[in-house]
């Protein structure tokens, strides 16, 4: 079966939170229009039209972020699940995930979510102090409890979900604190977004450094170890991405083998863009309107942002760990490594040899 992904901006960069560490907010301050709106329907007709134009048999994921996705409204979602199971063929496997601040998610949310078997990734950025640091609304109020609100609601909703939280160099300094938190709250499934410095390296005042990452997943992986030793499980992406590449199996995450693969990132306005790090007006390749996603995928621009330059870290060449990463990600592997030493390949060094024994489990 093969598998399609399309990433969705139906809001573009609007948010209704002013979170101080936003990479999108960022990414739009670098465009010529920050903002594209709420998506129209003639432009959901065509990106859903164009979507579906894939083999009989094919597996395809439709997945929503923003800005706050939840600003379309939620008619729009269910007049785009409504079109696509109106459109599909019917060997075509469809599947839906967003990813919310959580801020609009009431009962009539959650029954769509389940009656479409949503998979949702909320925003929660750990313990209340933390996360009312960072994610505040445009009126500057706190957001944690509106935020666990629709934590609850989701687990009595039986809706599948993840957390995301932002790893900033101040929770970097609070790993035992943050898994406490997870513990505390059966949280099962972690995602663990390291902070980035702004586009043109400005604005790092919250962003992870390689000796904090280092330092951060250190205390974290000791902790997970432990817990897993005794049978309790918690998914972390980057270990549920690193373990089964010592099997030989490949990370699920892109960029982590030191390539980009193609990516198609909707935005409001149908344009499509090659990742959702550089959503840019220079890394414009089509509009869902007027071109495929074959010709997109082929298309020059795509080509030339897959085949891009990217910074290598001067420990690269003697590392054991090289096949397993090759530089990782362009955008993400700033948090890896600067000149004076690389948290990733420190992190492996000292995970390594108890990875290699889950692995043999895969």
């Amino acid at each position: 079966m093969k598998n399609y992904g399309y990433l969705i901006k139906p809001a573009s960069s609007l948010c209704n939170y002013a979170c101080s560490y936003c990479f999108y907010h960022d990414v739009a301050d670098h465009r010529e229009v920050r903002s594209s709106g709420i998506m129209s329907d003639e432009i959901m007709d065509a990106l859903i039209s164009n979507a579906l134009n894939v083999e009989d048999g094919a597996m395809i994921t439709f997945a929503f972020q923003g800005g706050e996705p939840t600003l379309a409204g939620l008619d729009y979602f269910r007049r785009f699940t409504s079109l696509v199971e109106k459109e599909k063929k019917m060997s075509q496997k469809v599947q839906y995930a967003i990813q919310t601040n959580g801020s609009l998610i009431d009962q009539e949310w959650c029954d769509f979510l389940f009656e479409n078997k949503f998979l949702v990734g909320l925003s929660l950025d750990g313990y209340g102090k933390n996360h009312d640091y960072f994610r505040m609304t445009r009126h500057h109020q706190p957001t944690y409890g509106r935020v666990m609100e629709s934590l609850a609601l989701l687990k009595a909703n039986h809706i599948d979900f993840n957390v995301l939280t932002v790893l900033t160099n101040e929770l970097s300094k609070h790993p035992k604190e943050l898994y406490d938190f997870y513990k505390a709250h059966d949280l099962r499934f972690v995602q663990l977004i390291p902070c980035l410095s702004g586009l043109d390296g400005k604005d790092d005042s919250h962003a992870l450094k390689p000796s904090e990452f280092f330092s951060f997943y250190k205390e974290f992986y000791t902790f997970w170890h432990e817990d897993f030793k005794k049978g309790h499980y918690i998914s972390v992406s980057l270990f549920d991405n690193i373990i089964p590449m010592f099997r030989g199996f490949p990370p699920q995450q892109c960029g982590m083998l030191g390539f980009c693969s193609p990516q198609f990132v909707i935005e409001a306005d149908g344009n499509v863009y090659p990742c959702d790090f550089y959503v840019l007006d220079r890394y414009l390749c089509g509009n869902v309107r007027s071109h495929s996603f074959d010709q997109i995928r082929n298309s020059q621009i795509m080509n030339d942002f897959l085949i891009e330059d990217k910074r290598i870290s001067v420990h690269c060449a003697s590392c054991r760990f090289k096949n397993l990463c090759h530089g990782n990600c362009k955008r993400l592997n700033i948090v890896y490594f600067d000149d004076e030493r690389c948290g990733y390949k420190e992190f492996l060094e000292f995970a390594h040899v108890s990875m290699m024994e889950i692995a043999k489990d895969i």
